[in-house]
């Protein structure tokens, strides 16, 4: 069993045992018993009633946090043409519109957090797979990432301002990032509703009985406080 530091004992002890807290209480407990000497991040774990092994019980999607991250989120877009110009015009940090992109790629640079990329040019982004995958960067139709030329202005204006990606886990979880603890509590509990409504839509076909079984929030290294399960699912 592992043991835990003063700081993480003394967090614990200010969650009362056995009590499941209003969203916004767990929250603001959060942002008190955090005591990194950085920014925390602030992140809602959900125990889901699914088999992950089960095709028809997958869940990945995205949502756009209404407060984002609160953090700098760097771009890259594959792109050609106007829709290169557009990504520019959007934000994008780098645009990859020629081939000494992939080969910088391909030695080993990857200082971006999102990339992007138009259905044309897949064929030359699947080349960089065994680099972007395992980083879980490669752009994918599932997490907004790939996206016609049309479109490659909003996803990249999304990407900066903090859009998430959620994605069951082989051991039917969620671990989703909402924001900082430096977040004032309001920003904190919009972002949090944003998510919730977002996994409330994305519930799969196959999924049976209770969806979502069990909620938590934690910050980095804190102990984690329990959700009220009805009270997490109406929040507005």
């Amino acid at each position: 069993m592992a043991k835990h530091g003063k700081k993480y004992l003394e967090a614990q002890g200010k969650i009362e045992a056995g009590k499941f807290y209003e969203p916004r209480e767990a929250l603001e407990l959060i942002k008190q018993i955090s005591s990194t000497t950085f920014d925390s991040t602030v992140e809602v774990h959900l125990r889901m009633g699914l088999d992950p092994r089960q095709a028809d019980q997958q869940v990945r999607d995205t949502v756009v946090l209404p407060n984002g991250l609160g953090k700098t989120v760097r771009v890259l877009v594959f792109a050609q043409g106007d829709a290169a110009q557009a990504a520019r015009d959007a934000g994008a940090d780098y645009v990859a519109d020629d081939d000494s992109w992939i080969e910088k790629i391909q030695g080993g640079w990857t200082d971006f957090d999102v990339a992007i990329a138009m259905p044309q040019t897949m064929g030359i982004v699947g080349r960089l797979g065994r680099i972007l995958g395992p980083r879980g960067l490669m752009p994918n139709p599932k997490a907004g990432t790939v996206v016609g030329p049309d479109q490659i202005a909003t996803a990249v204006m999304e990407a900066k301002a903090g859009r998430v990606e959620f994605r069951l886990d082989k051991t039917a979880n969620l671990h989703v990032p909402i924001g900082k603890v430096s977040f004032d509590l309001q920003a904190l509990y919009e972002n949090m509703s944003a998510l919730m409504s977002a996994v409330k839509k994305a519930r799969p076909s196959g999924a049976k009985g209770n969806y979502i079984k069990r909620v938590t929030v934690t910050s980095t290294m804190s102990p984690a406080v329990r959700v009220d399960l009805q009270l997490s699912q109406i929040m507005d």
